[in-house]
């Protein structure tokens, strides 16, 4: 069946590149008005001439999203044009160092924890009440198998990543009762520059492109969608449920 978002606004993080370029472009096909965010204006100038070439609708927001001030705007902003949020799709995030634990600088980790974590957390409190005006509000959070693996030299970005999927967990708990369905997306080993920066000796031709994942992960934005509190792994050419032991 194919999938029908007409009429539904929906928010995108890190849409300039990667996952989320992909996911943006799927999202805009599917009928819905996307929400762009992301800090390189040329790739959300690109972005937006693919959707408008394909006869979709899109609104660039240029935001780095250590700005938590300018993530608080971004809820204002779409409140007072749109009065709801359907669709949000928390996907930016950074990588931060592939080195042992004991050797992480500071500031690379408190990076990756301000924008993987601490920003995340900040775009669920401004958005949250206006994906609960809507009649089928759907939260998608980008999250990957380091958060269980526990991978030895990952430790800063497998620790946000847990600390997303918890955070996700908790808010599909709180909002159980409503129309509102909160889950995770583990897109697996993409081919995407982070990929390559984690994995630099990697042939990308081996991975699935990032068009390939974003066309899984969209119909988790589905009005029909029933599940929440999942998380939604890539595995075997498909996106499987799993729930963490409560």
């Amino acid at each position: 069946m194919t999938l029908d978002l007409s009429d539904r606004v929906a928010v995108v993080t890190g849409a300039s590149r990667g996952i989320g370029y992909f996911i943006a472009k799927e999202l805009a096909a599917a009928g819905a008005h996307v929400i762009a965010v992301a800090r390189t204006v040329g790739g959300l100038e690109e972005l937006d001439d693919q959707i408008k070439a394909a006869g979709g609708q899109a609104t660039l927001v240029p935001l780095d999203l250590a700005d938590m001030a300018g993530i608080d705007r971004l809820g204002g902003a779409i409140h007072e044009r749109w009065g709801k949020l359907d669709i949000l799709v928390a996907n930016a995030g950074v990588l931060g160092v592939i080195s042992p634990i004991g050797h992480v600088e500071a500031k690379t980790f408190e990076k990756v924890m301000t924008i993987n974590v601490t920003s995340t957390w900040r775009l669920i409190r401004s958005v949250d009440p206006l994906l609960r005006l809507s009649d089928a509000g759907r939260a998608i959070i980008l999250s990957s198998n380091a958060a269980h693996s526990a991978r030895a030299f990952w430790a800063p970005y497998a620790a946000s990543k847990a600390a997303v999927e918890t955070m996700m967990r908790s808010w599909a708990h709180e909002t159980q009762s409503l129309p509102l369905r909160v889950n995770a997306a583990d897109p697996g080993a993409t081919r995407t520059a982070m990929r390559a920066q984690a994995v630099p000796g990697e042939d990308p031709e081996t991975l699935p492109h990032p068009s390939e994942i974003a066309r899984r992960i969209v119909p988790l934005a589905s009005p029909d969608l029933k599940e929440t509190g999942l998380i939604f792994q890539a595995k075997h050419n498909r996106f499987v449920a799993y729930r963490q032991p409560e």
